[in-house]
C-alpha cells in the first residue's frame, strides 16, 4: 500500500510535466491563431473604405506574405551556406587573433543599422531584391557564425583525443563528432537569425523588394489603423512561428544524451 501511495505523486508529477511540455510547444501556435483570428474578426466588423479594401484583401495579403517569406528563407539559406563553413574554418585556424577578427567584422554588420546599409547600397547600386538580400545577410549572419564557432569549441577535448587515438582523420572527427555535438548551439543561432530576418525584411519595402513592409508603410502613409495593425499582427505572427519552429527543430535534431 505504501509503495502504491509513493507512486501516485510521481505519476502526478509526470502528468504535470507532460502537460507543461505540451503547453510549451502548442502554446505559440494557439496564441498566433488567436491573434490572427481576432484581427480577422475585428477587420471584418468594420466598414472599410476603398483604400483599405485594396490592401486588406486575401490576394494582396497572401502576395505580400509570400514575398516576405521568400526574403526570409533565401536570406537564411545564404546565411547557413556562408556562416557555418566560415565558423568551421575559423575554428581550424590556430592563430589566436583570427577568430576575434572575423567575429569583429560580423559584429560590424549587425551593429550597423539595417536601414543605413539599405540606403548606402541603394545609392551605390540602385534599389532591388539583391540589395535587400545583402542587408539581411549582413545583419543576421552573426548569430549563426558565432554559435557555430562556439559549438565546435565547446566539444569535450577528451572525445576528440579519443577519436584521434582510434585513427580517425580530422574530417571524420569534424563530421562525426564535432558538428553533431554542436548542432543544438548552431540551431540556436539559426533560430535567432531567422527572427532577425523576419523583422529586418520589413525594410525591404524601401528598396522595392516587397514584403509585409509594404502593408506597414501603406498604413502609416495613408493613416489607416486597420491596415497598420493587420500588417503588424501578421509580421509578429510569422516571427513567433519561426521562433517556435526553430525550438522544435532544436528538440528533434538534438543528439541523444546531450
Amino acid at each position: 500500500m505504501s509503495a502504491i501511495s509513493a507512486r501516485i505523486p510521481a505519476l502526478a508529477r509526470g502528468d504535470r510535466g507532460r502537460a507543461l511540455s505540451w503547453l510549451r510547444y502548442a502554446g505559440t501556435p494557439l496564441i498566433v491563431t488567436a491573434a490572427l483570428l481576432t484581427d480577422y474578426l475585428w477587420v471584418h466588423s468594420m466598414r472599410l473604405d476603398s483604400i483599405e479594401q485594396r490592401t486588406l484583401n486575401r490576394e494582396y495579403l497572401v502576395s505580400k506574405t509570400t514575398e516576405h517569406l521568400k526574403l526570409t528563407v533565401i536570406a537564411t539559406v545564404l546565411i547557413m551556406a556562408m556562416a557555418v563553413p566560415l565558423g568551421i574554418l575559423v575554428s581550424r585556424v590556430r592563430a589566436r587573433w583570427f577568430p576575434p577578427l572575423i567575429l569583429g567584422l560580423a559584429n560590424i554588420g549587425q551593429a550597423t543599422p539595417a536601414i543605413g546599409v539599405l540606403v548606402l547600397l541603394t545609392i551605390l547600386y540602385g534599389p532591388g531584391f539583391g540589395i535587400a538580400m545583402t542587408s539581411l545577410v549582413a545583419y543576421s549572419a552573426l548569430p549563426v557564425l558565432r554559435n557555430t564557432l562556439t559549438g565546435i569549441e565547446q566539444v569535450d577535448r577528451s572525445l576528440i583525443e579519443a577519436a584521434r587515438g582510434m585513427g580517425m582523420k580530422p574530417a571524420q572527427i569534424l563530421l562525426r563528432i564535432e558538428l553533431p555535438l554542436a548542432v543544438p548551439v548552431v540551431l540556436a543561432g539559426l533560430r535567432t537569425a531567422l527572427v532577425f530576418c523576419v523583422g529586418v525584411a520589413t525594410l525591404a519595402t524601401f528598396v522595392n523588394a516587397g514584403g509585409l513592409g509594404d502593408i506597414l508603410v501603406n498604413g502609416i502613409k495613408l493613416d489607416r489603423d486597420p491596415v497598420l495593425i493587420t500588417g503588424s499582427v501578421v509580421t509578429a505572427s510569422i516571427a513567433l512561428l519561426v521562433d517556435w519552429a526553430g525550438g522544435l527543430a532544436e528538440r528533434i535534431l538534438k543528439p541523444k544524451g546531450v
